[in-house]
């Protein structure tokens, strides 16, 4: 198996144990009562809408392909940094084994910060849909490489009917068309390989032409500047995913207002 399988096959251990805690009748009442409250309906859209670049910045301890990436790792300030350096939305790791990430992590940065947050995770059950909309998450990540087509259908549904965003999230023009298919309204294209862990920005450049442009596209992972950022936002880019970039800066906030400026600048 690669990585990715491998992640996967853990993560459904992971839910297995999960679900014999919280039965999902319970998680699924919490969601939808959540769910029957909230005025906040697919915020994170929304949020990626947004004239100009949009950007999502990522609260990561750690990761498979570059190990530990903050030893120190106040979430929660990382969050607000982003808030306050001009994030659109916070993406936070939930895996607890490559990613070192925590539900917890999740769940105190929505109570922490005003702007739309995803739970970046590996969903491979329908629980993970309902967990993340009763921990107050306004989207999940859908990876094709993770789910067949009806799988993918049937969760991306789900979370609308939970009022929650899906990013899917694709590698090729194969699962371009998939994501197509089955109504993404977010397509994100990772540059990073999950198979291999070899980035290659150009992946996001060359696959955008695939994508009707009334469909909000993120550029996923391997960014490291001002220069690719304007490169994907020249090319039909609404917004990039960035993590290690801005969880290794001394100063996050302040990393985040240059890049975006730099960006405004550029473009």
């Amino acid at each position: 198996m690669n990585i990715l399988e491998t992640i996967t096959e853990r993560t459904k251990e992971r839910i297995r144990g999960e679900k014999k805690q919280i039965p999902i009748n319970e998680i699924r009442k919490k969601a939808e009562e959540k769910a029957s409250s909230d005025t906040t309906k697919f915020a994170f859209e929304q949020a990626l809408r947004a004239e100009g670049l949009s950007f999502i910045c990522e609260a990561k301890k750690a990761s498979p392909s570059k190990g530990l990436i903050a030893p120190d790792f106040p979430y929660v300030q990382i969050a607000q940094d982003y808030e306050a350096g001009g994030a659109a939305a916070i993406s936070c790791l939930t895996e607890p084994f490559w990613f070192q990430g925590s539900d917890r992590y999740l769940e105190e940065i929505v109570q922490k910060v005003s702007i739309p947050v995803l739970r970046k995770d590996f969903t491979c059950d329908e629980y993970m849909i309902y967990q993340a909309k009763a921990m107050g998450a306004a989207a999940v990540l859908l990876i094709c490489s993770c789910l067949d087509e009806g799988q993918l259908k049937a969760y991306h549904q789900l979370a609308e009917e939970l009022g929650i965003s899906a990013l899917v999230e694709t590698h090729s023009e194969e699962e371009i068309l998939t994501a197509d298919r089955i109504g993404a309204k977010i397509i994100g294209v990772n540059n990073r390989n999950l198979k291999d862990f070899t980035v290659d920005i150009n992946n996001s450049i060359r696959l955008r032409e695939l994508v009707d442009p009334k469909t909000v596209f993120v550029s996923e992972s391997g960014i490291k500047g001002g220069e690719d950022m304007k490169a994907l936002y020249k090319n039909g880019t609404d917004a990039v995913l960035i993590g290690e970039l801005l969880m290794r800066a001394e100063d996050r906030k302040k990393k985040l207002a240059e890049l975006r400026m730099e960006t405004r600048k550029g473009c």
